[in-house]
């Protein structure tokens, strides 16, 4: 996406991947201050349906927009004048320490704007897919983009 204009719907990429470590866990936590059992408590997630600690849903949002940013070129992320908004966003399984994610997209729609910097909007359709080809998020994003 180097441009509003030579976007169109239905373009689909790939990021490249990264592995969810213990140190992403546990700095998140103390960044976030979120020290919810389900992610930081060994033994007790251990009796639960899970069978181990789960990570931060907010960490493999993040980490997604990690990814798509890495993923972009300095002429695309030089298009995109703001993050806009996430609707239809579902946590559909979990992550856990040591999944290896990557994200795929696919440009849903694209609307023009009357904005000062930017040119228009463009939805995508995100997910987040661990080693296993399944999907653990899933949600829309909107860029505002020159």
């Amino acid at each position: 996406m180097s441009t509003f204009e030579s976007v169109e719907a239905g373009e689909t990429s790939t990021t490249a991947r990264r592995t969810v470590t213990e140190a992403d866990v546990t700095n998140f936590a103390g960044v976030s201050g979120d020290f919810n059992h389900h992610h930081t408590d060994e033994v007790r997630m251990e009796g639960t349906e899970y069978g181990e600690r789960i990570v931060h849903g907010a960490f493999v949002f993040s980490a997604m927009t990690g990814l798509l940013w890495q993923s972009r070129t300095p002429d695309e992320r030089d298009a995109v004048i703001a993050f806009y908004g996430v609707d239809e966003l579902r946590f559909t399984a979990p992550t856990f320490i040591g999944d290896t994610i990557h994200v795929e997209t696919e440009v849903l729609e694209t609307v023009e704007r009357d904005h000062p910097r930017a040119n228009g909007t463009v939805r995508y359709g995100a997910e987040v897919v661990n080693q296993d080809g399944e999907t653990v998020l899933s949600c829309e994003l909107l860029s505002l983009v020159r």
